[in-house]
């Protein structure tokens, strides 16, 4: 049952503890109302003692978007749970940010997520990502040419916040389980359009791959996820440690330097490091500087690395709008760019 399974996650990955808050993204899809009506089952047959909330976006994409809002709407107050609704128009706020409707979608998501969290106590935030979206995830970033950090795929636990308790479960065993229960899930029609990569994946890729080459081959991947976790999460450690060893100064927050962070590396014991550590530190110093190390490229980390190794004085690069790498008198600079 899928009950018991999403049970085992919970306990397995500690993903809650007693008296937590849960905040749910339900879109009202067979994903998100599956993960609520199973928390909701575990909470009644005392399985787990958690508040249940729900947050809901209406993207106003789609004209059925309003007839999804009412159905969690009224999902919720038969089943006493708080919902949260948000309604924006997510096409306009991209055209605005200058980015694609997907990132502003998701990026509105979160930002709610958050937001009703905080009402909540820091709530924890459980999303319906599964397995075959894990397997998405990974065959997404493999095409794109990533490193292990993209293909140990989407976390079950982020920031002891983000929790994602179906991510061993597969979608067939999610629209089984809604049968089931009879939840009548209401389905976004635009996942059946190949025009993104993730769709074309789902659709295309992943079904040829079952059928032609492992028709386990969401098991098999999601398996390799969890083994790249855990050596990732290794080389992490190392870099946390070796982190300590080359750096010479941070300016921090309320330590900054003229209202910008700045972290300074040692240049003569980064360039001794091994050429995959030195990648991760690049990655590791511009995520502390900024709290992200978004599109930060491969390219750039390259490029960054043979600057060190020259050691050409005043020389410069800015792999963003956001952050400038200056190599001066032994020293790695990282700057923020405001």
């Amino acid at each position: 049952m899928l009950e018991e399974k999403v049970l085992k996650t919970l306990q397995k990955y500690e993903l809650i503890e007693n008296g937590n808050n849960i905040v749910i993204g339900v879109s009202g899809g067979p994903d998100s109302m599956a993960l609520l009506n199973v928390l909701l089952f575990l909470k009644e047959t005392k399985k787990i003692e958690v508040n249940l909330i729900v947050a809901h976006i209406n993207h106003g994409i789609r004209k059925e978007a309003e007839e999804e809002t009412q159905y969690v709407q009224n999902f919720c107050k038969q089943k006493g749970i708080p919902c949260f609704i948000k309604k924006e128009k997510v096409e306009e706020l991209a055209k605005q940010q200058k980015i694609g409707t997907e990132e502003a979608g998701r990026k509105l998501r979160y930002e709610f997520f958050e937001e009703v969290a905080q009402k909540f106590n820091n709530a924890k935030i459980a999303t319906a990502h599964n397995a075959n979206d894990n397997s998405e995830t990974i065959l997404m970033n493999l095409i794109r040419g990533s490193g292990l950090a993209g293909l140990k795929g989407i976390e079950v636990k982020r920031e002891n916040k983000y929790i994602r308790p179906l991510i061993e479960c597969t979608r067939a065993e999610i629209e089984e389980y809604c049968q089931q229960e009879e939840l009548e899930p209401r389905y976004d029609k635009s996942n059946e359009e190949n025009i993104y990569t993730r769709n074309k994946i789902r659709n295309i890729l992943l079904p040829l791959l079952e059928t032609e080459f492992n028709p386990n081959i969401i098991t098999s991947l999601n398996r390799m996820s969890q083994i790249i976790k855990e050596e990732n999460d290794y080389i992490y450690k190392q870099v946390e440690r070796i982190y300590q060893q080359v750096c010479l100064e941070e300016h921090l927050g309320n330590k900054q330097i003229d209202g910008k962070n700045e972290i300074q590396l040692d240049l003569k014991e980064f360039n001794k490091q091994e050429k995959v550590i030195k990648n991760r530190l690049v990655l590791y110093t511009i995520n502390k500087l900024l709290g992200t190390s978004q599109n930060i490229e491969m390219i750039h980390i390259s490029d960054i690395i043979k600057l060190c190794e020259k050691n050409i004085g005043n020389k410069y690069l800015t792999p963003n709008k956001k952050v400038k790498i200056l190599v001066n008198k032994g020293k790695i600079f990282f700057e923020e760019i405001k």
